[in-house]
């Protein structure tokens, strides 16, 4: 057993830190690997605009669960390879609506099959190991607990009533 093992849930944020930046960066050589100019981390937009003609950037900032600032920074980082473009909305000025250029739809064709091959890898290498086949429950289900409960709130309750201070011994 290591060390991230052997802590359990105190390290459990590095251990999915450091298990996503692993798949990421496999993903990302597949990517090189294929010849294609593609970030794992522009994922989430491309797949939500392959489904939609146009999302404005509080509706992406929604859909992929982070902040309006971070979706807004990978926008303008997309915008300047020329992958995507923004627009003012017609009936609201204050929306942008974030579309693929015509390179980021040339990139969409690209990376799409990769996309069935990560899907194909996936099952197969889950298919292995009956544990592994939970994973994804697991996150979903700590994703959802995590919504319902303030976990700082709760450590500091955790502190409040179970811990003696220091030095009163």
């Amino acid at each position: 057993m290591n060390l991230y093992q052997s802590l359990g849930h105190l390290v459990l944020g590095s251990r999915l830190r450091r298990l996503s930046e692993a798949f990421l960066a496999e993903i990302n050589r597949a990517y090189q690997t294929a010849g294609i100019d593609f970030d794992a981390s522009w994922f989430p937009v491309f797949y939500l605009l392959s489904k939609n003609d146009a999302l404005s950037i509080k509706e992406l900032s929604e859909q992929i669960e982070v902040s309006h600032p971070a979706a807004s920074q990978l926008i303008t980082n997309l915008k300047k390879r020329g992958l995507v473009s923004t627009d003012t909305c017609s009936d609201d000025g204050r929306r942008q609506l974030v579309t693929l250029t015509a390179e980021g739809r040339e990139l969409l064709k690209q990376v799409i099959p990769v996309w069935d091959a990560i899907s194909l890898s996936m099952a197969d290498l889950v298919a292995k190991d009956e544990t592994a086949k939970q994973l994804l429950p697991a996150i979903s289900a700590l994703e959802n607990t995590f919504r319902q409960t303030k976990l700082a709130d709760n450590i500091v309750e955790k502190l409040n009533t179970n811990l003696k201070p220091a030095g009163n011994d």
